[in-house]
């Protein structure tokens, strides 16, 4: 069963991110990870991007999304991304096929510390409009999106 309003609950509190771990199936030709929207990732995906060839010193992403959920995969490679919700800054290293990061709606990210080989998958909830982006930090700040507080509380 998928999560309500794309944050997936814990203790009855919100969970604005969340790190996934996927079961390879592996036998004597190789390995396959599959990936089941509903399922291992918790929500249908209508648009499917990939970010590559990013110099290392380059950072990505610097915003937020109204309503957009996402699942980031590093499939080669590796990179950091910190993340915000306004009451809490986490910085995570994606650096394996087997793991994810989901992102509900109201969590800025920053991508960045790329290896010259990251392939990074993201895989989104909506198709892209440009009015779900919040690019500006200081309007991320003022908005009450994502923010943890009481039972809300953000939760990792």
């Amino acid at each position: 069963m998928m999560p309500a309003e794309g944050a997936f609950e814990g203790e009855g509190r919100k969970l604005l991110w969340r790190v996934l771990h996927f079961d390879p199936i592996a036998d004597s030709r190789g390995s396959l990870i599959s990936l089941e929207f509903g399922a291992a990732v918790p929500f249908f995906a209508k648009r499917v991007y990939y970010i590559y060839a990013t110099a290392p010193e380059v950072r990505r992403g610097a915003h937020a999304h109204r309503a957009l959920r996402q699942v980031m995969v590093a499939v080669h490679g590796s990179c950091k991304v910190v993340l915000d919700d306004r009451s809490r800054r986490e910085v995570f290293e994606l650096r394996s096929c087997e793991t994810g990061l989901y992102l509900g709606p109201g969590v800025w990210r920053e991508m960045y510390d790329f290896s010259p080989d990251c392939v990074l998958m993201v895989l989104a909830s909506e198709h892209y409009e440009e009015a779900d982006y919040i690019r500006n930090y200081d309007d991320f700040l003022a908005m009450g999106l994502g923010r943890s507080s009481g039972d809300e509380g953000a939760e990792r």
